[in-house]
């Protein structure tokens, strides 16, 4: 049997998942950073979002993303 402390140990390393919204503010900066052609990478790191994230608002909004510079 573990630990109360192994087990707290293991529950830090584990990442939960956080769901934002996306403010007008956001969606402002994707527009804006598609526009500008920054590379996705650059783009969540700005945002402290996902690839995946950036790329699904992206989709939904009609778009694009993945610009390879």
């Amino acid at each position: 049997m573990h630990s109360n402390e192994e087990r707290v140990a293991v529950a830090k390393k584990i990442r939960r998942r956080v769901k934002r919204a996306w403010s007008k503010d956001d969606i402002r900066e994707l527009k804006a950073h598609s526009k500008a052609k920054t590379p996705v990478v650059k783009i969540a790191r700005a945002t402290k979002r996902t690839e995946v994230a950036l790329r699904q608002k992206a989709w939904q909004l009609g778009v694009s993303l993945g610009h390879r510079r």
